[in-house]
């Protein structure tokens, strides 16, 4: 069994697996294939669904990034739940093994996010603003930017980056209609670009707001979807 079919087998027995009642409607489900600096670093995969009805009404997001790291493997595995429609963070966890091994746990308590990190320095908490429609979103991973999807051109969102234990207000830009390649296809697409500051993210999303491809000029990282279902 590979990584790919190890972890979809995970999405029911993982230990962060979408718990029974997040078994809803899926909403998006693929992979990306990761380059760094214009080398192949790494994957992802995905799967968001949605689930519950009302007030139990939530988004739950399933991910797993495989990366390189030095010559050493890094799995990066997530769960998060969010809010809909603007995908609002409810909680957050996630497991590294490999370089730079962790596990962090994010909760909203109030006006706050409070995180616990366990490493192999030790353990420590770390507490976070919270706001209506903060949005968790790790650096590199590239189906977080789902959230941003709707995010107007001039319009901020406030962004929690967990691992690094950073906070950051991105705003959107302009919407550019360009054609790109996903897999064997060429698909209408709409460019965005995320900034806070020098900070650059630039995203490509389709019809329907799935995530196609994100940029990271800064850093040389480039996650380019392989499929489109549908």
């Amino acid at each position: 069994m590979n990584a790919r079919s190890a972890w979809i087998l995970g999405l029911s027995m993982g230990p962060i697996a979408a718990p029974a009642a997040a078994q809803g409607t899926v909403v998006d489900r693929g992979q990306f294939v990761i380059t760094v600096d214009g080398r192949i670093a790494g994957s992802e995969d995905f799967v968001i669904r949605r689930a519950g009805l009302g007030r139990g009404d939530a988004i739950f997001v399933n991910g797993v990034v495989l990366l390189d790291v030095g010559g050493r493997e890094q799995e990066v595995r997530s769960l998060l739940r969010a809010s809909p429609p603007e995908g609002a963070a409810a909680s957050y966890q996630v497991t590294v093994t490999g370089p730079g091994a962790m596990e962090l746990r994010l909760a909203r308590a109030g006006r706050r996010y409070i995180a616990t990190i366990s490493s192999e320095i030790g353990e420590e908490r770390r507490e976070f603003q919270a706001q209506p429609e903060t949005r968790v979103l790790e650096q590199g991973v590239a189906h977080h930017y789902y959230f941003l999807r709707d995010l107007r051109d001039g319009r901020s969102a406030h962004v929690l980056e967990p691992r690094s234990r950073r906070q950051v207000s991105l705003v959107a830009g302009p919407r550019v209609d360009e054609e790109i390649q996903v897999g064997r296809n060429v698909v209408q697409a709409r460019r965005v670009e995320f900034t806070s500051g020098s900070d650059r993210r630039i995203v490509w999303y389709d019809r329907q707001g799935r995530v196609l491809r994100v940029e990271i000029p800064a850093i040389g990282y480039m996650a380019e979807r392989t499929d489109l279902v549908g």
